[in-house]
């Protein structure tokens, strides 16, 4: 029995414990070109992470005009397939685990708490990448944005829906449990799964990191066992 607060620690992936911009700016970049559009910097990426890839390549698109037939249009469609098909291919040529992201986690398990990845990204993908990392088998689960399926309207149950969380949550224990996000799609599923969040702020936030709402904020991985412990 531990004395640690938490039982188990649910991960966000892309900007919270894996550093993968530039994998996922290249992706982008490669539907952007066979769609006739303009690459976007490969840095700008960060500031499309968090919903997903399709959102990502929507608003790289929108940005530039749009796109005939809408987001529901098959040329549309056409972009994000060759989009997903590149970067199944090429998704961890450049990504990384973030500082201290191996010996947190390592810390944590060896505190007996049990760990969880929750992302958008594809379940297939995260696993790939988590893989070719060789950092997947501290977790208990990963639950991607296609893993809980679809809800009533058609739309996959990812954050910021509470069910991916709660899942996590569930699969790890159903004990204590916290999360790590860095965006507001992590806050609010953490909210409304009802467990503590803590803001990763070195990530790619899409609000300044103080106005995530989160319940504490890190600055780096290192800070993350005492933050857990303040809660």
């Amino acid at each position: 029995m531990t004395d640690f607060p938490f039982d188990a620690v649910g991960f966000d992936l892309d900007g919270t414990l894996l550093d993968t911009f530039q994998d996922l700016g290249a992706a982008v970049n490669h539907a952007l070109s066979l769609g006739g559009y303009a690459p976007v910097p490969v840095d700008s990426s960060k500031d499309l992470i968090g919903g997903g890839a399709k959102i990502m390549l929507a608003q790289a698109v929108q940005a530039q005009g749009g796109i005939a037939g809408g987001l529901e249009g098959d040329d549309f469609r056409g972009l994000y397939k060759a989009m997903l098909r590149y970067y199944s291919e090429n998704n961890a040529v450049h990504s990384a685990p973030y500082p201290h992201a191996r010996e947190v986690v390592a810390e944590l398990a060896e505190r007996g708490v049990k760990m969880a990845v929750v992302t958008n990204k594809f379940e297939e993908f995260a696993r790939s990448i988590l893989t070719q990392l060789d950092f997947i088998a501290p977790f208990e689960t990963v639950i991607g944005g296609d893993s809980m399926g679809k809800g009533a309207d058609g739309k996959f149950l990812s954050k910021p829906h509470p069910q991916p969380v709660l899942e996590a949550q569930k699969r790890c224990g159903a004990g204590r449990f916290a999360f790590v996000g860095d965006s507001t799609y992590d806050v609010k599923a953490a909210k409304a799964a009802n467990v503590p969040v803590i803001g990763a702020a070195y990530g790619y936030c899409d609000k300044p990191p103080r106005e995530l709402g989160a319940d504490a904020v890190i600055q780096s991985l290192d800070e993350l066992v005492a933050a857990l412990e303040r809660l």
